[in-house]
Order: C-alpha cells, then structure tokens, then sequence
C-alpha cells in the first residue's frame, strides 16, 4: 500500500460485533503494535491461549482488559459462548501466547464459527516466528513452504517427509527443543543431509541461530547438556546434485558390497553422507543391486552386475 494512501484508525473507536485476531511477541515483549496495544486496550473481552502468560503482557503495557482462556482443551465449549457474545454487541480480541493466532496455534475453530456466523473478523498483524526465521536465514524468501509442527506419530512423520523430498522451496518447521535433534537425523535419513537454519529463543535474551548442514547442527547441539526454547528450522529445498549421477551411486554401491564383510546399511551411510543424499534412497538403490546380483547368479553370471 502506499504511504500516502488514506487509513482508517481504530484508535478512538472498535468496532462491535468483532473478532479481532491480534499478533502478540514471539519474545520481547516491546514487539507489539501500537494499533495491538489499543485494540487489546478496548476491547469487550480477550480470549487467550493461557490467561497467565496474556496477563503479564498486559499488565508490561498497562492494560486492564478482561481475559477469558481460549486453547486448545476448551476451544470446543468455548467457541459457542465467545460467538454469542459477539452476535449480543461484543468486541473479542484473539491472542496466542506467542505470534499470530492460528498459525500452528488455536483459534482457528473459533474463526472458522465465526466467518459461518458472518461475524466480521479483522486481523491486527504484528510478529511471527516463521516470517522472522525466514528474514535472516539466508535461504530463498521468493517461495517457501511452512509446515509447522511435524505430525507426532513417526510414521506420519516420516511419511510427511518422504512427500515433501523432492520439493524446490524453502521447508520451514517449528518442533520443540526435546525433540528436534532426532527430527533432524530424520530430515537428513529421509531428504539428505542439506544446508539448514536453525533458530533458537528468537527475540529473547539467549536468542540464537545456527546455520549448516544438519549433521553439523546435530553435531553442535548434542555436546550441549540440554536444548532449550522452541526452535524454529529452516531446511533448504530439493537442489539437482549436479556433481554426482546415479551411475556414480550405484559403481560406489557395487564397490562397497564387493569388499569382504561389506554391509549394505554401512555402505549407504557412508556414500550418503558424501554427496549429501538421503541415506534412504541410497539404501533403496543398493537393495536394487543386490536383488539384481541374486538374480543374475541365479541365471550363470557370477561376474557382473547389470547397470
């Protein structure tokens, strides 16, 4: 929009019958709006993920507005209450305990009632974890997909990966600190081991951002007693490896499975880690190799193996 362009302000008066969805610190807590602050100022009602968290924003701003818990246990008997509220006159302020409602947080049962009830919804933009990660990362910002959370039972997990394998664009995760370290040894088993960002405590006093190749991220932080904070992990898309080809793979396979007392699951990881492929694939490729070996001295020809 340009600078010049006439704006509504919503300083003097909200408007009823509103949800509002506000963009609450990912962090610090000066990283709000000033149009956030004065919405969350006059509001009818705040519905928070955790009141208490809320609470200690608004008392930081001095802001007395009436609060009302709103997650994920008790959006369901929430929702009801809060539209009613809204269909009666009431402004509502949606807020999570860090970025933007909705965006891999709760709050989205309550919109989608709310646009069903032709309740009017207006967003009150402000920080995000994943636009911030994005900003400094260094990666490709033209296009990018964000996935949030990875799904939690590991074959969904892994499934999830293997569709998203051969994908050009930026993959941006959130995962928590216990468990991002095996969700990394995943990501390189299932997509190689690529170029990724890892960000730590963004905004925060102990904010940090690691950046390498997974194995070297791993490396980093399993010396350490214990990862702290969410993180937020940026992976670098699916890139043609141009220096090696997959007759390359498979001479370097025949090779390794030639040597006395040679393990396929061995000889996978180590080519693998080489080129940066997924270990994965390559195992798959030798399991080829091997199939067509048996098959060929099944049939006389114990010298060679079909390419």
């Amino acid at each position: 929009m340009p600078l010049n362009s006439p704006m509504d302000s919503t300083k003097n008066t909200l408007s009823k019958e509103t949800l509002y969805v506000v963009a609450t610190p990912i962090g610090n807590m000066d990283d709000i709006t000033l149009r956030a602050l004065n919405v969350l100022d006059q509001v009818d009602l705040i519905a928070a993920e955790d009141t208490r968290h809320t609470g200690k924003l608004l008392k930081y701003h001095n802001i007395k507005s009436r609060l009302i818990s709103c997650h994920e246990h008790n959006e369901k008997e929430r929702t009801p209450l809060l539209i009613e509220r809204m269909k009666s006159g009431s402004s509502i302020a949606l807020v999570s305990n860090a970025g933007t409602p909705t965006v891999s947080d709760p709050g989205y049962m309550l919109l989608q009632s709310a646009v069903e009830n032709n309740i009017k919804v207006i967003p009150i933009p402000g920080a995000s974890a994943v636009v911030a990660a994005l900003s400094i990362s260094g990666l490709p910002t033209d296009s990018f997909i964000f996935i949030g959370f990875p799904a939690k039972k590991k074959a969904k997990r892994i499934k999830q990966l293997q569709e998203l394998a051969d994908e050009k664009r930026t993959l941006i995760f959130y995962e928590g600190p216990g468990r991002i370290l095996a969700f990394m040894e995943e990501i390189i088993n299932v997509m190689g081991d690529r170029y990724g960002v890892l960000c730590r405590e963004m905004t925060k006093l102990y904010e940090e951002f690691l950046r390498g190749r997974l194995s070297e991220l791993i490396d980093t932080l399993s010396h350490r007693p214990a990862v702290k904070g969410e993180c937020t992990l940026l992976v670098k898309g699916c890139e043609e490896n141009k220096e090696v080809s997959q007759d390359v793979i498979r001479a370097e396979l025949i090779e390794a499975m030639g040597k006395k007392g040679g393990k396929i699951s061995e000889a996978s990881r180590i080519i693998a880690k080489k080129y940066g492929l997924s270990k994965n694939k390559v195992y798959d490729t030798a399991l080829k190799l091997k199939d067509e070996s048996s098959k060929l001295k099944e049939n006389g020809n114990l010298d060679t193996v079909k390419k």
